[in-house]
């Protein structure tokens, strides 16, 4: 059984005082540019992105000397099936930056595994979160789900546990 996941906030500084790191997980997920590429900003392409994916290297990367001087631990960041379905005419952008998250975690699981760091990705389709501009599109894309219905939050966290 992998050792429990440490919380820490307030950057490498405070993690002294809550102990030691042995766990990350990067949930970063926004798109407030929506719909086709052509129609969206390109500052706010570069704002998703950048929470989308450069804030995952940034966290992993700040998280890295903490984790191996802990013996090691795990690394988990969060994709979507949009890397892979490539979300046309919705977020294109959030799915390049999720495909990005995904060639990351093959590169880092290798990079890492010197250090005892494991590091995985969990891809979500359809979940009801906040994520969705429309409140509703969870239910309105239900019958392309295998399930026939999006998942929630507690599914995803037992996967990432």
């Amino acid at each position: 059984m992998p050792p429990p996941l440490t919380v820490v906030t307030g950057g490498s500084r405070g993690i002294g005082a809550a102990g030691s790191l042995t766990g990350l997980v990067t949930n970063a997920g926004a798109a407030s540019a929506v719909g086709p590429l052509i129609d969206n900003e390109l500052s706010a392409i570069r704002a998703d992105i950048d929470l989308d994916l450069v804030g995952v290297l940034a966290s992993i990367k700040y998280s890295i000397e903490p984790l191996t001087e802990s013996g090691g631990g795990s690394i988990v960041n969060i994709s979507s099936a949009a890397a892979t379905l490539g979300s046309p005419n919705m977020y294109v952008h959030y799915a390049a930056a999720k495909a990005g998250v995904e060639a990351l975690t093959i590169g880092l699981s290798k990079e890492l595994a010197t250090r005892n760091i494991r590091v995985n990705a969990v891809a979500p389709g359809v979940i009801w979160t906040e994520f969705h501009r429309d409140a509703d599109r969870p239910s309105k894309v239900a019958d392309m789900i295998p399930m026939q219905r999006a998942g929630n939050p507690t599914e995803i966290a037992g996967a990432v546990a």
